[in-house]
């Protein structure tokens, strides 16, 4: 009997995977919304955008039609996720529901969804290495101000949050109910309550779990902090499988985005991105559609940016040694979100992995960095926290006010890079900033001008061995090197090509301009 029923389950998964094979999934867009209907979101919502100055909402708040829903259900076509924001829907489709969607008089255009979410592979135990990230960003500056997030809530769109309630880091959060609530888009019903925490599918499950720890990760009874953020409340969505379907997942993550906007939420992490290296190559994005404008995912982030008032704090992309690559991933191509690079720990310049801007970008990126040894995926998290306790000393700061002063506190502002943005955010710096918003951040930065192809600069008191950036003009590095001062000197040789050289001292910033 045990071997009957092994040939049937054999059968019904090869039945299974061929019904998947047969079908591609699709954004189904559609032409218009009844104007009359009620915004699908929170009074929460609308206070915070009136708050910002925002509009309250418009046609992108406003729910899809559900006579179109029921239109599309009778050509066997079951949406998965419904967007509001982009008036569309996803849905599999095999070649014959393809047709009969497209001739339906509502249908404006389908577009298939490519591309797979990627996360950096993890290791369990975090807590020593979170520990120099903490001195870097100046933690002890946010404790002694009393700022921990308090008051603030924050998103997390991840992989997989597996056994979070037991991680001994998150104890603290929840024992004292700060999981607001929770979506699982990969295992519908979306709350999903008895496996959420607790059903391993693949490596990446242990993700979400330790983003969580380094925004907001404490070890009590060690007075040990791992994350800025230890007060604050959370919504978590977890919207890639890692390994189950090789085409997109981008519509769980938009759809989360917009179940965390209707809430209120205003601060985001997400340390999940778009780039290449999947199993069918047609599905790779290219280089050049890292502009910010080509993928659905930065067309939402920017959206969320621009119209919903939500802070998006995106890892960079960890591509950096990949000679095919290289560059950040989507949606950290976005202007409007806070894409976060990795330092290495002792100069404070790009660690290998971590991804770098694209020059025909016409913006910075990333926006900052900090130091992470396992990634950008745990870099971002320490930066969200950060922003957390900005968002508890003024709760009236916009996305765009708030992503201001983390570029203006970190430790190369004004000359920022390709490479690790403006540099480190310094909890120290703004602060100062806070106490005085006409300041312009500028107070650490010196800017010199120099001629010939050598210049050289006496730098007392200085460490041994400093950072520094050759650039082809103001914003783009052709090599980065740490240099050995002799005799309190230090000594640039100007390279082919050279314009800028930013001389990183920590505490100070000095930019060549070469005339």
């Amino acid at each position: 009997m045990k071997k009957i029923w092994t040939t049937i389950a054999a059968v019904a998964m090869l039945s299974f995977s061929y019904s998947c094979l047969a079908q591609t999934k699709y954004w189904i867009f559609l032409k218009d919304k009844n104007t009359t209907d009620a915004p699908a979101i929170s009074p929460k919502t609308l206070q915070n955008r009136l708050q910002q100055g925002l509009t309250l909402f418009d046609e992108t708040d406003l729910p899809i039609k559900k006579e179109y829903l029921h239109q599309l259900q009778t050509t066997d076509c079951q949406p998965i996720n419904i967007s509001r924001w982009f008036n569309a829907v996803s849905a599999r489709l095999t070649a014959e529901q393809l047709q009969a969607v497209k001739s339906l008089p509502f249908v404006s255009k389908i577009q298939p969804i490519n591309g797979q979410f990627y996360i950096a592979k993890t290791q369990a135990n975090r807590r020593s290495a979170m520990a120099p990230v903490m001195t870097q960003v100046q933690a002890d500056e946010f404790k002694k101000a009393g700022l921990n997030g308090k008051g603030i809530t924050i998103g997390v769109i991840d992989a997989g949050f597996l056994e979070a309630p037991t991680n001994n880091l998150l104890k603290h959060i929840f024992d004292r109910k700060a999981i607001l609530d929770k979506r699982d888009y990969v295992n519908p019903p979306l709350t999903y309550s008895d496996k959420f925490y607790t059903t391993a599918e693949t490596f990446s499950d242990f993700h979400g779990t330790e983003v969580m720890s380094a925004i907001s990760g404490a070890n009590r009874s060690e007075s040990a902090q791992n994350g800025l953020a230890t007060e604050s409340q959370f919504y978590l969505a977890r919207t890639d499988h890692g390994t189950r379907e090789f085409r997109g997942e981008e519509d769980n993550w938009v759809a989360a985005m917009e179940w965390m906007d209707s809430l209120g939420v205003r601060l985001i992490n997400t340390s999940l991105g778009y780039a290449q290296g999947f199993t069918d190559p047609n599905e790779n994005y290219q280089i050049n559609q890292m502009d910010g404008k080509t993928s659905i995912i930065s067309q939402a982030a920017q959206m969320a940016a621009d119209k919903k008032g939500i802070l998006v704090i995106v890892s960079a992309g960890n591509e950096g040694d990949d000679p095919s690559w290289r560059i950040i991933s989507t949606p950290a191509d976005a202007q409007g979100v806070l894409a976060i690079g990795a330092t290495n720990q002792r100069y404070w310049n790009r660690i290998g992995y971590s991804s770098i801007g694209p020059e025909f970008l016409p913006y910075l990126k990333p926006n900052v960095s900090c130091f992470s040894l396992y990634g950008t995926s745990l870099s971002a998290p320490v930066i969200t926290g950060f922003a957390a306790c900005l968002m508890q000393a003024n709760p009236t700061l916009t996305n765009k006010q708030l992503i201001n002063l983390i570029e203006k506190s970190a430790h190369l502002y004004p000359y920022g890079n390709n490479f690790v943005g403006y540099g480190v955010p310094l909890a120290s710096r703004a602060l100062a900033l806070l106490q005085n918003p006409a300041e312009s951040g500028t107070t650490y930065a010196r800017e010199i001008k120099a001629s010939g192809t050598s210049h050289t600069l006496k730098l007392p008191g200085t460490s041994d061995m400093v950072s520094v950036f050759h650039k082809k003009n103001s914003m783009h590095v052709l090599t980065q090197e740490v240099v050995r001062l002799r005799d309190s000197q230090l000594t640039i040789q100007r390279q082919e090509g050279e314009t800028h050289t930013t001389i990183d001292l920590k505490s100070e910033v000095i930019e060549i301009v070469w005339e």
